[in-house]
């Protein structure tokens, strides 16, 4: 439908847009408009109709890490650990079965593939990446990036990022992320022929933006603000697990000097050796229980991380509606200046100081033939300048609605995810306290069999 030309005066006001419905229905029509756009657009630049089905019939499971060396692009050796990603058809197509295909990425294509992501679909929460290095440990955890333990982790996470891309409902069908999946070799150069890197905003202008953004919408700000505050949280949180986990890494292993105690004291006691000695073997138990208990707890505090690396994908969208707000803002402002230029042109009157009015003070009033033509340029550039600033609006509205769409997803997602993983964390505490009641009775037992 044909829109008016708006007002060159007039910012954009995004609280005037049509307030969204139910999050469904926006990602549907988000869906239906980047699948219609795929038939026109290359390989790199759109979704993928003819592997579509096929995406939605796999399992994608990272099942091994290796740790290989090799020369990097300085030609310099690295060490440097390769994730093995398996992908397994879970239906016969044609009546013909598909075999399990397999290829090794590294942990930078990961990134490189999240990069062109964030590149090409702006209005999307991109899932995170798992941790490149470990941070909110305890002190007995190594914080080493190549320690098998962390390794292992990080597996995990690079699993649950694939699985959270091939779960969206745009981002599934991109043929980029299909090939990561099924092209092992000149992936890389694929991507880089997108030239998704031109097409990054730089972060200068970014900040600028950020700045300068007179009309900023409410509920992106507000989006912000949540989001700086959800990462604050969460990293609280994490602090807190990590000086919990120390104390009670300290208090089961103190438990191990009972055991050792009580056997030294069934060394010197007949009637009563056999029940401190088992008494002891308990406490021993015990005390070497909390290694597996503290490992098992880490992938919980992973699970937080993954809302705490979330919440800066928040802000990513928040940072590029700043920046089309910015250039609408611009484009809005360079129209009204020139509209400005070619009344006064055309009355022979100034209101405002300006170096060509100086200039025509000092060496004397243009021809007409000459006003004409500057008139002339001057409606060209306007003209030009209302379709840019129609063009803008609209696309402003259209990543609004898109965005939006995808955050109330998002936030959906993220209730449910966060209340099973502080509910899983619960039951493991509460699991872990049964234990030491456990071993309590036990010794109690033996104490009475004395």
């Amino acid at each position: 439908m044909e829109q008016a030309v708006p007002d060159p005066e007039r910012r954009l006001q995004p609280a005037t847009l049509e307030p969204l419905g139910h999050p469904d229905a926006g990602l549907e029509s988000a869906v239906g408009e980047e699948a219609e756009g795929a038939r026109d657009e290359g390989p790199g630049d759109g979704t993928m109709m003819e592997n579509n089905f096929w995406l939605k019939k796999i399992e994608i499971s990272v099942s091994e890490a290796e740790k290989r060396t090799g020369r990097n692009a300085m030609n310099m050796q690295e060490t440097y650990t390769a994730y093995l990603i398996e992908t397994r058809s879970v239906e016969h197509i044609d009546g013909q079965s598909v075999l399990t295909d397999s290829l090794w990425r590294r942990y930078s294509e990961f990134e490189l593939l999240r990069n062109y992501l964030l590149v090409y679909y702006p209005h999307i929460v991109v899932p995170p990446l798992p941790e490149k290095r470990a941070e909110f440990v305890w002190h007995k955890l190594s914080a080493d990036n190549m320690d098998p333990d962390f390794v292992e982790r990080r597996r995990i996470g690079l699993e649950n990022f694939l699985l959270r891309v091939a779960s969206h409902p745009i981002l599934c069908r991109d043929k980029i992320f299909y090939l990561f999946l099924t092209q092992e070799g000149n992936w890389k150069e694929t991507v880089n022929e997108t030239g998704f890197q031109l097409k990054a905003d730089s972060r200068l202008k970014a900040l600028n933006a950020t700045f300068r953004v007179k009309n900023p919408d409410k509920r992106f700000t507000e989006l912000k603000h949540y989001s700086d505050e959800l990462q604050s949280v969460i990293s609280h949180l994490l602090r807190v697990r990590a000086r919990v986990a120390d104390r009670l890494y300290g208090v089961y292993k103190v438990h191990g000097n009972y055991g050792r105690v009580f056997s030294e004291w069934s060394a010197i006691e007949k009637e009563m050796g056999d029940g401190l000695q088992s008494a002891g073997h308990h406490m021993d138990v015990y005390a070497s229980s909390i290694d597996d208990i503290l490992e098992d707890e880490e992938h919980y505090a992973d699970q937080l991380k993954e809302y705490l690396f979330y919440a800066e994908a928040l802000r990513a969208v928040c940072r590029k509606h700043e920046l089309m707000q910015y250039d609408l803002e611009m484009a809005a402002q360079d129209l009204a200046s020139k509209k400005q230029q070619c009344e006064e042109l055309a009355t022979g009157t100034v209101r405002t100081f300006s170096l060509k009015g100086m200039t025509t003070k000092l060496f004397g009033q243009e021809t007409p033939e000459q006003r004409e033509a500057r008139i002339k340029v001057l409606e060209e550039q306007i003209n030009e300048g209302e379709q840019q600033l129609k063009s803008k609006n609209q696309e402003g509205r259209e990543f609004v609605k898109n965005a939006w769409a995808d955050i109330e997803r998002f936030k959906e997602q993220k209730n449910h995810d966060l209340k099973e993983a502080l509910i899983s964390y619960a039951v493991m505490q509460i699991s872990m306290c049964k234990k030491g009641i456990q071993v309590w009775t036990n010794a109690k037992e033996c104490f009475s069999k004395m």
